[in-house]
């Protein structure tokens, strides 16, 4: 081992950001595993590489680019997504801006290991991604489950000039429709077997005391009134009549998770457990909607 190794580096940089009091939440939830990112990104290697790259002997030009990343990373506060353009969601990767959140919601999980007994594969040919962003979760659905048509809806131009650029990454122009929407404003003649979201669901006394990280993300896709719930009643409310009969909601509120059950508190919600951790994602079936929207 050297002082030129990789896996040196990696470790002092891990140990400078934990130093400088980061915060890890932007597609990870710790310095090792950031420091880890920023080598892969610089390396030009696999995100995942093996243990035996850690001993691979660094050349002054990487070193100074790795190092000037970390340095960025402490200096700015910006989330690392950001800094290098790109993200990881459901094991695809992804372009990412300053005009979206980062992709790091636990839908992943249930995108890849699937939605069952709630909504068989076979029975999946249509699904909506409310508030798309960065287009991860419909590029993912699309991904991973071959028959399934999905619109993409968000209502910033912005971000959906974004997700049509990860959807033509991802050679899926075919499959997935990206549109403007208000929620589901402008797809309710449509109806599906699922409909996925992570809207905004901070509450806005909440939003002065997140790490500073968040603040490089655009507080649209964040701050939600003052429960956290403005959008998701009434997504809750329209989804009802854009479901199949058999259809699905499963939407991420997270720290809005209580707030939600004592608005629904005579609606049984299934809040849905995730083995990689993650919370506050709740599932509605069609009925369930409709009976909600009427307490509205």
């Amino acid at each position: 081992m050297s002082d030129t190794d990789l896996a040196t580096l990696v470790r002092r940089a891990a140990a400078r950001m934990d130093a400088a009091g980061l915060h890890f939440g932007h597609g990870t939830d710790n310095a090792l595993d950031e420091a880890c990112w920023m080598a892969s990104h610089v390396l030009d290697i696999a995100a995942d590489f093996p243990p035996e790259a850690f001993d691979r002997e660094v050349g002054d030009e990487h070193r100074l680019r790795f190092e000037a990343l970390v340095q960025d990373r402490i200096a700015t506060r910006k989330p690392l997504a950001y800094l290098i353009g790109e993200a990881w969601f459901a094991g695809l990767k992804f372009r990412v801006s300053e005009d979206v959140l980062v992709p790091r919601s636990p839908l992943a999980e249930l995108i890849v290991d699937g939605f069952e007994p709630w909504l068989p594969a076979e029975r999946m040919q249509r699904a909506v991604d409310v508030g798309t962003g960065s287009g991860c979760i419909a590029v993912a659905l699309a991904h991973h489950y071959p028959q399934l048509q999905v619109d993409a809806v968000d209502i910033s131009t912005a971000a959906l000039a974004l997700a049509e650029a990860n959807v033509r990454d991802h050679g899926l122009n075919e499959r997935i429709r990206v549109l403007q929407s208000d929620l589901l404003t402008s797809v309710s003649d449509r109806r599906y077997d699922l409909i996925l979201a992570n809207p905004p669901y901070v509450p806005e006394a909440s939003m002065a005391e997140l790490p500073p990280e968040y603040a490089w993300e655009p507080a649209l896709g964040l701050v939600a009134g003052a429960d956290g719930l403005d959008l998701v009643r009434r997504l809750v409310a329209q989804a009802g009549d854009c479901l199949e009969e058999h259809g699905i909601l499963i939407c991420e509120v997270g720290e809005a998770a209580a707030a939600l059950d004592q608005w629904l508190h005579a609606e049984p919600v299934t809040w849905l457990e995730f083995a990689h951790g993650g919370d506050g994602v709740f599932l509605l079936d069609r009925a369930g909607c409709r009976r909600a929207a009427g307490q509205a």
